[in-house]
C-alpha cells in the first residue's frame, strides 16, 4: 500500500488538520504542529501509532526555544518549504 492510499494517515489527516501537518515513512509517524509558536511539542515522532496519537493528543510540554526557528525571517530568506514540514536550502555548507 502506498501512502497515497493509506487510509489511517488519512484518518489521522483529517482529525488533526487544525492541529497538526502529519506525515510518515515506512517505519515512524511524523507530526508537526500547525502552530509554530505553541508552548506544547512542536514536533512529535513515534514507530508506534498508538503512542503516536496519544502524543498528538496531549503532546509533551515544549523544550527550548518558545519561537521556532523555520518562523524567523533567517529561515524565510533561505529556507523553501518543499512539502508537509520539509524544507530545502540550496546554499552549500560552509567549510
Amino acid at each position: 500500500m502506498t501512502r497515497d492510499r493509506d487510509p489511517l494517515l488519512k484518518l489521522l489527516r483529517e482529525r488533526y488538520a487544525d492541529r497538526w501537518t502529519i506525515r510518515r515513512t515506512p517505519h515512524l509517524w511524523i507530526a508537526v504542529a500547525v502552530d509554530p509558536d505553541t508552548d506544547r511539542a512542536p514536533t512529535v515522532m513515534n514507530d508506534d501509532v498508538e503512542e503516536f496519537v496519544r502524543e498528538l493528543e496531549d503532546p509533551p510540554a515544549r523544550v527550548g526555544r518558545r519561537t521556532s526557528l523555520l518562523s524567523t525571517s533567517w529561515a524565510a530568506e533561505r529556507l523553501e518549504e518543499i512539502g508537509d514540514g520539509a524544507y530545502r536550502e540550496d546554499t552549500p555548507p560552509m567549510t
